[in-house]
């Protein structure tokens, strides 16, 4: 095995090379090797100057995760930097691609830093939960500022190399390494950063502590880790060195033991596992996609497109009517005129992303697409007429893709003579936001095209999470038998109000009630309506209010009304008693006794719906993996990441403990509460969901 860290002399340049890929991850290994070359290269005499940098893709990405969950091995990252900032040498770090969380606090420990352009220097440890914990809030308000640090530790966003420059968090730039070697010497010569420049007080008259802290609050709710760099920054304005560093390491652990880092951190590994898709090798063929064509120019199509033309492709967007197309061109130029209007791009990049977007109303001009996704309304004799043209217009090899949320993609397929060329692209709304899309895999969809779309996803900024045919797939067919619980819990007593407020209490991005009313209870209803046929009417049926709203014209925000009501340009939901009224009525009509349901038994009977559901997804080989489910509530239902996602709750709630509850809940409520088998044999067995 080669060695992770070397040391190659330039003259009297001393250059220690971090060599782990991918991304030079701190773990044992390499720390050990930086202070064994530290160690070589302050031996040698000839060497006047120390140059740090990493190969391949970047400096560093920072801590091996991994290793958090293990006992510590020494050394420690932070007594890896001490030893760089008391070197008797002047030390450079030379830092390409990036530099990220432990890998920039180890260059702030290192007496001067040069950036290479397009290089990203973060500290990103609050999206884990965490604080940087080896210097990085004490050292990082010495050298930009309080302010500028706040900024980055609490936001964990990417400064690229020009602006750190501006900010002095880099003191130059440089083309290459050759060039960073020369500035090394530079920078040597002329007169070396006093040692004990950390140790100089933080200016901190202007730094906004409690302005951050309220905003914090209500950004960031129920995420602790915000909140404890906040108060590591103030620590560093009040503390000496030795002591904020002290300060610092303390909240770190305490952090890294509490329940939603450890949430935030199985996140993390989640999202990379979710682009595996299991029988599907790494090295599988893909398709080539430079031109993307979308059917459907409505809020989903025209979504669609936006996000195609924001990652460099070329879009034809088709519509039924010129009419319709002027409609849906319109709305995507509004919505780069409105990034334009609020500073988020420049009018040249609005230009560009623009013209890369064309439109038509003859079908014919999607002859050469390499990638068509169709996006028209929720029916499937549409959405089959349009696969049975597009099968006889598009070219050999291209991918077919419908945007249908709960419709039988393998029905869809079959309108064409090529099924194998077919999947699903479920992309959530608005499609140029959501970052979730739900790969659905056709019964005949080739493992190329499959492949092929999984990266392709990535490449346009979306998560792909990989699931299998059925009704609504696994985000919707959850999601409703949540609703489904909540509409039966207002017919049992409960009120939308009370159980909205259980569940963003606990953490959830929007009540149940008021997600209704986003979409539209309309939406609702015609979808319930199209099913009616095939409904098991010896079930109960517990959406009839929401029937009864869609069928008034309470169509939620749009129409100002629906399970709240709205004033007018306002967002905020009001208790509306003409809703409670009816409420009441159809459960005088059912005799169902109403009675006072406890918030507890809410939010149990909303999040075990989720669980047991996901359950019988997972049995039924629908969902790959627990941890895919997770992904996809977290990504495009605002379930809590500080959570971890529906079945890593379950798993740590104990899945004796949910079975205990749905048990209960079966022989009070019927079926739909059925335990799935799979629930049953894990919770039996001792065993958790990410075991499965």
């Amino acid at each position: 095995m080669s060695d992770p860290v070397t040391l190659t002399r330039y003259d009297d340049v001393g250059l220690i090379t971090i060599q782990s890929p991918p991304v030079n991850a701190l773990g044992q290994a390499v720390r050990a090797g930086l202070l064994a070359r530290l160690k070589d290269a302050c031996n040698d005499p000839s060497i006047a100057v120390l140059v740090v940098t990493g190969a391949g893709r970047g400096f560093s990405a920072g801590a091996d995760i991994t290793e958090f969950d293990k006992p510590p091995q020494s050394p420690l990252l932070g007594e890896v930097i001490a030893a760089f900032e008391a070197s008797a040498r002047p030390t450079v770090a030379a830092i390409g691609g990036f530099a990220l969380g432990g890998g920039l606090e180890l260059a702030l420990g290192i007496r001067y830093r040069i950036g290479f352009p397009g290089a990203r220097l973060a500290l990103p440890e609050v999206n884990l939960g965490l604080l940087p914990g080896s210097g990085g809030t004490q050292r990082l308000p010495r050298l930009i500022g309080a302010d500028a640090a706040l900024d980055m530790i609490t936001s964990g966003r990417h400064v690229m190399a020009d602006d750190a420059l501006a900010n002095g968090l880099v003191d130059a730039i440089a083309d290459d390494l050759d060039e960073a070697i020369a500035l090394a010497r530079e920078l040597a010569s002329a007169g070396e950063r006093p040692a004990d420049w950390a140790e100089a007080p933080v200016a901190a008259s202007n730094a906004p502590f409690e302005a951050y802290a309220e905003r914090m609050k209500r950004r960031r709710r129920g995420f602790p880790a915000p909140m404890r760099c906040i108060e590591a920054v103030r620590a560093a304005t009040r503390l000496p060195l030795k002591e904020g560093l002290a300060w610092e390491r303390k909240a770190f652990a305490e952090l890294k033991a509490s329940p939603e880092s450890k949430a935030q951190r199985y996140v993390f590994f989640a999202e990379r596992e979710a682009a595996r898709v299991k029988g599907i090798s790494r090295d599988t063929p893909t398709r080539q996609v430079t031109h993307a064509a979308v059917v459907g120019a409505g809020t989903m199509g025209s979504g669609i497109a936006l996000c195609l033309a924001d990652a460099g492709l070329q879009v034809t967007v088709m519509e039924s009517s010129e009419a319709a197309l002027a409609r849906g061109l319109a709305r995507i130029e509004s919505i780069y005129d409105a990034a334009l209007a609020k500073g988020r791009m420049d009018k040249a990049e609005r230009d560009r992303r623009l013209a890369r977007v064309s439109g038509t109303v003859d079908m014919a001009a999607f002859a050469n697409a390499d990638l068509v996704i169709e996006a028209v309304f929720e029916d499937m004799a549409a959405k089959r007429n349009v696969f049975q043209r597009l099968d006889k217009i598009c070219k050999t090899g291209a991918i077919l893709a419908t945007n249908t949320s709960t419709l039988d993609v393998n029905a869809i397929a079959m309108a064409t003579g090529r099924p194998e060329d077919v999947l699903g692209m479920h992309f959530f709304s608005p499609a140029n936001v959501m970052r979730l899309l739900e790969v659905v895999r056709g019964a005949q969809t080739a493992d190329d095209v499959l492949a092929t779309v999984m990266r392709f996803a990535g490449q346009i900024g979306k998560l792909p999470v990989c699931v299998g045919v059925c009704d609504g797939f696994v985000g919707n067919r959850m999601f409703m038998s949540r609703n489904q619980e909540a509409l039966s819990l207002i017919e049992e007593g409960a009120l939308p109000s009370q159980i909205d407020r259980v569940l963003t209490d606990w953490g959830m991005a929007m009540g149940a009630f008021a997600v209704m009313d986003l979409a539209g209870t309309d939406v609702g209803w015609r979808i319930r309506r199209a099913r009616e046929a095939k409904r098991d009417k010896r079930e109960p049926y517990p959406f009839t209010v929401a029937d009864r709203l869609a069928l008034a014209g309470r169509h939620g925000q749009k129409a100002g009304k629906g399970w709240y009501r709205y004033e007018p340009g306002s967002r905020t939901a009001i208790e509306d008693p003409e809703v409670t009224a009816m409420i009441e009525a159809v459960s005088r009509e059912k005799r169902i006794q109403r009675r006072e349901i406890g918030d507890d038994e809410v939010l149990r009977r909303c999040l075990w719906q989720l669980v047991n559901t996901g359950a019988l997804l997972l049995e039924e080989g629908i969902a790959q993996r627990a941890s895919d489910i997770d992904m996809i509530f977290l990504n495009g239902y605002g379930f809590p990441a500080f959570r971890g996602g529906p079945m890593y709750h379950a798993d740590q709630t104990g899945l004796d403990r949910v079975l205990a509850d749905i048990e209960a809940f079966h022989a009070l409520h019927g079926e739909r509460w059925r335990p799935a088998p799979l629930l049953r044999h894990l919770a039996e067995a001792g065993r958790d969901f990410a075991d499965v």
